[in-house]
């Protein structure tokens, strides 16, 4: 029996150690792909209380304590005064790490709750409150980017909610300059799954602060579309991560868009290309093994590589 713990025991460590270093593995790939974090950059990490901001957090620590380049990290959390928010967790942690850090009091939890109907969604209002403080502490504190702690699945279900709801083809970027003009918005976890951010929070076992304002609300379109992924995702593996690649491998002249391609200009060249309508031929989409799509040996090489080697 003792035998048996020892080894199961090893064997969740090395899982643990695998998971994590996959994390962090994605996260560096995706902040060399798009160059999120710079030389001499003040990052602001926006810390919730959630799983995948205190993961967010946890993995740019690491990532800055071994690249080969300085930037500072502050967490910011916004305390909003939801009844009952455990005041004393997010402050607690974060000494306890020896992390910089500046918690906003601000009460959007009033203004949500006097303008939004009882019953009614109240995440886009209380966004929106959100976000306007943070960008105004994110200029008190010269941060030079803003890093939020979306994941892949947050990117996969923005898409179709603009998709299926909104009738755009638009999703939140892993690097955006925000929409007052000022700061630059990143997502070091869009290379993430949330399954994997779980696991994590789990092993690590994280002061998780549940969000009580918008979690009693059931049927959000959201949490419709959330469901409808995890559930192609159990009856077809590897579907999220070729649904993701194709927001990687955009073809403007296949979709329909006049503002964004010029299709009423287009004319016959004479020269054979591979992206040419190819309308006459039969549909066929290959079939890649999962394994083949989420393999992290595939993947780019770290964030520490590629700077070491001048890429970026």
């Amino acid at each position: 029996m003792g035998m048996l713990t020892d080894t199961l025991s090893r064997k969740s460590v090395y899982n643990a150690n695998k998971l994590r270093k996959r994390l962090r593995r994605l996260a560096g790939t995706a902040i060399a792909d798009f160059n999120m974090i710079e030389s001499g950059d003040r990052v602001m990490v926006c810390l919730s209380g959630g799983k995948d901001s205190y993961a967010l957090l946890d993995i740019l620590r690491n990532l800055q304590a071994h690249a080969p380049l300085d930037f500072e990290l502050i967490a910011v959390n916004l305390d909003q005064k939801q009844p009952g928010f455990p005041e004393h967790v997010l402050p607690d942690y974060l000494s306890k790490i020896d992390m910089p850090f500046r918690i906003v009091e601000q009460d959007t939890y009033s203004v949500v709750k006097r303008v939004i109907p009882e019953g009614k969604t109240a995440c886009s209002l209380c966004s929106r409150l959100r976000r306007g403080v943070l960008y105004r502490v994110a200029t008190e504190l010269g941060a030079t980017k803003i890093a939020l702690g979306h994941h892949r699945d947050d990117i996969l279900e923005t898409f179709f909610l603009n998709m299926f709801y909104g009738g755009k083809l638009k999703t939140m970027p892993p690097k955006l300059v925000s929409d007052d003009g000022h700061h630059v918005v990143i997502r070091p976890l869009a290379y993430c799954k949330e399954k994997d951010l779980a696991a994590y929070a789990q092993l690590v076992q994280f002061p998780i602060i549940p969000c009580n304002l918008c979690g009693s609300q059931p049927n959000l379109q959201r949490q419709v579309i959330k469901e409808m992924l995890q559930q192609w995702d159990k009856k077809h593996p590897g579907r999220l991560e070729t649904m993701f690649t194709a927001l990687q491998n955009v073809q403007l002249s296949h979709l329909a868009d006049t503002k964004r391609y010029d299709f009423v200009g287009i004319k016959p060249h004479g020269i054979a290309t591979e992206e040419g309508d190819k309308a006459f031929d039969e549909e066929i989409f290959p079939d890649i093994p999962a394994t083949a799509q989420v393999n992290d040996d595939s993947l780019a090489s770290s964030w520490e590589e590629r700077l070491n080697n001048n890429e970026i």
